[in-house]
């Protein structure tokens, strides 16, 4: 019994003298996983759950990483060391870790450790690798990948390497994907790439690369040499068939389209924001004949320089200076879906020819287009056309009928008129709206246009119309007829409109109205059946409310711009009353102001009570009446001068006598 005791107390003091095994408390553990993130730890925590497989140590204070901090953790598959102070790595730390398939080391401080020349490896299970933002410079990439036989993703952006070197990979054989993004790279040596067979993406962007010549990276699939300083990209010439799919070459200083390889399965082209001037039928580029326009044209024996684009579905060429462009340019893209061609100096653009079938969106905007023209045909698939930004003046009558698919439909900046109601025969001077089968979204804005004649949308299923900024417009009461059903939204704003003659009472599905920035002095009148949820009336002549109006939108409002009307304050009690008894948001009440009396400072409208205007009601009454009887004294008074006047001549006639 005695011994039993003396053990008991024994493992007491031990226990106690032995602290408990438990992790930080602000770590967090969730199955196999350790988050110990954001934590302020300068050396790894010690008592680590043994079989973890995923340790986030992110965003803390770690400076040196050791075989006595994780050298034991072989189990682990993920480890994210991201944004600590780390410059020193112990060689061989990872050779235990065979598990280990995600590697974390970004935003650290790692150019310390690569300028002793100490290898990190060997990295035998390594698939991704992050080393991104580290201050890494040429040739400090080797010390990292010269032993990652399995890395799959590698990722060095945001260093500072100047040159990629013929054997920078040579330790990486199966990389896939290679992260370049955002170095000062202005060297690539021939052959760095071309030991790495499985390599399909490969990102250069944000570099100071000037050209690039014989490109035949052909198992590639995705490059990006976007925001570089590219004058020339050249493919070799070869037979061999291309894998590339997406090419993004924007932001840079390219003269031509770029020279890809003839047969190619291009998918994604984007040459924007270079200073392309124009296209060539034939050019050169160090003496190589450049053939982009006659691929269909030309018979098959004289195709062998030619590059098409039959796999091409998007094609961006905004913002260049692109003058013109010949219809042979689209000759071989059909499959294109997607052509912006945005922010150039184009005048015209035609298609005669059913050439782009299958474009859903078109770009023309911001050019100085003077002429569009389109056959029944040409465009049978497009639903999004932008032709804003424009100085179009005429359009063929039909043209928009012309698009059976067209669904949204930017035109403002522009000075295009409306044909009037019934028109017989094609006006040069004019446009027309109706019968666009499928068109739904209209922008009409900034086009001085000077009236919406009767049933101008009529069988066009319009759900947003847009004619503001154009000033001294006129409505016809029948302007929106047609659009009963489907009309939600509708912009009037800046229009200089002092009356709203249209039936706006009968778009009963509209919900959302702007008539800001007018000179209005009424409302339209509206019916209790009105959807009305959003109305703007900011900046107008507004000074009383008609109150079956109010009453009319009392149902269906949720939102109410007021702000800048001359209202009066005890004209409008009705109004008053429908904002402090329902649920209508009021986003400008600040700027909601009324005149409560002549040649008084404008009072918000928050603060009007019916109280007010009832005393100042009985004020008046009381002040009406004061004068009344003031009024009533004074005549007293002026009769009893007179009769007393009267009574005084009659005395001094008696006296004479």
């Amino acid at each position: 019994m005695a011994l039993c005791v003396l053990l008991l107390v024994l493992l007491c003091v031990l226990a106690a003298s032995r602290p408990p095994r438990q992790l930080p408390l602000s770590c967090t553990v969730v199955q196999t996983e350790v988050f110990c993130s954001d934590l302020a730890l300068h050396s790894t925590p010690q008592d680590l759950p043994q079989g973890i497989l995923a340790l986030d140590l992110s965003r803390n204070q770690l400076q040196n990483l050791s075989q006595e901090t994780l050298a034991f953790h072989t189990d682990l598959h993920r480890l994210n060391l991201h944004a600590n102070k780390i410059h020193f790595i112990q060689p061989g730390l990872f050779a235990g870790m065979t598990q280990l398939k995600i590697l974390d080391l970004s935003r650290n401080h790692l150019s310390a450790f690569a300028v002793h020349k100490t290898k990190i490896g060997p990295l035998g299970s390594v698939e991704s690798l992050d080393l991104s933002s580290n201050g890494l410079y040429t040739d400090m990439t080797d010390y990292f990948l010269s032993d990652s036989p399995s890395l799959v993703n590698i990722s060095l952006s945001g260093n500072s390497i100047t040159k990629i070197s013929s054997d920078a990979f040579r330790g990486s054989l199966s990389l896939r994907k290679v992260n370049l993004h955002n170095n000062v790279i202005m060297e690539i040596e021939d052959g760095a790439f071309d030991s790495l067979d499985h390599l399909s993406d490969l990102d250069l962007s944000k570099n100071s690369i000037n050209c690039i010549t014989d490109f035949n990276l052909y198992n590639l699939k995705s490059l990006n040499l976007s925001q570089n300083s590219l004058e020339m990209f050249q493919s070799s010439p070869s037979d061999e068939i291309s894998q590339l799919v997406s090419l993004d070459l924007s932001q840079n200083k390219l003269p031509l389209l770029p020279l890809i390889p003839r047969k190619n399965k291009l998918e994604y082209l984007d040459v924007s924001r270079n200073q392309i001037q124009s296209v060539n039928v034939t050019g050169t580029y160090s003496g190589q004949i450049f053939f982009l326009c006659t691929c269909l044209a030309q018979p098959p024996s004289l195709t062998k320089h030619h590059t098409c684009f039959h796999h091409l579905r998007y094609l961006d060429m905004s913002y260049n200076n692109f003058q013109s462009l010949p219809e042979c340019l689209f000759y071989t893209m059909l499959s294109l879906e997607v052509l912006n061609i945005s922010n150039n100096c184009i005048t015209s653009f035609s298609l005669s020819r059913d050439l782009l079938p299958k474009v859903r969106i078109l770009n023309l905007s911001e050019n100085s287009l003077q002429t569009f023209q389109i056959t029944q045909k040409s465009l049978p698939s497009l639903e999004e056309l932008y032709l804003n930004g424009n100085t179009l003046t005429t359009l063929d009558f039909n043209t928009f009928q012309s698009l059976p698919s067209l669904r949204l439909l930017h035109l403002q900046q522009n000075d295009l008129q409306m044909c009037p109601q019934n028109i017989l025969d094609d006006f040069g001077s004019c446009i027309s709206f109706e019968s666009v089968s499928h068109l739904e979204y209209l922008d009409l804005s900034e086009n001085n246009i000077q009236r919406i004649p009767a049933g101008a949308f009529r069988n066009t299923p319009l759900k947003h119309l847009d004619l503001s900024l154009n000033s001294g417009l006129t409505l016809h009461r029948d302007s929106f007829s047609g659009l009963e059903n489907s009309l939600v939204h509708l912009y009037l704003n800046e229009n200089n409109i002092t009356v709203i003659n249209a039936d706006l009472s009968s778009l009963t599905n509209l919900k959302y109205v702007d008539l800001s920035t007018n000179q209005l002095t009424t409302l339209p009148r509206w019916n209790r059946e009105s959807s009305i949820e959003s109305l703007n009336l900011q900046n107008n002549n507004l000074v009383t409310l008609d109150y079956s109006t109010v009453l009319a939108l009392e149902r269906s409002l949720k939102t109410l711009y007021m702000g800048s009307n001359p209202l009066s304050c005890c004209s409008n009690l009705p109004f008053l009353h429908m904002l402090q008894r329902s649920e209508v948001v009021v986003p400008d009440i600040e700027a909601v102001t009324c005149v409560y009396l002549e040649d008084s400072e404008p009072v918000k409208i928050e603060k009007v009570t019916q109280e007010m205007c009832q005393n100042l009601e009985n004020g008046s009454v009381n002040v009406i009446m004061m004068v009344v009887a003031a009024l009533v004294l004074i005549v007293m008074l002026i009769l009893l001068i007179k009769c007393c006047q009267s009574r005084k001549r009659k005395r001094s006639r008696s006296y004479r006598a």
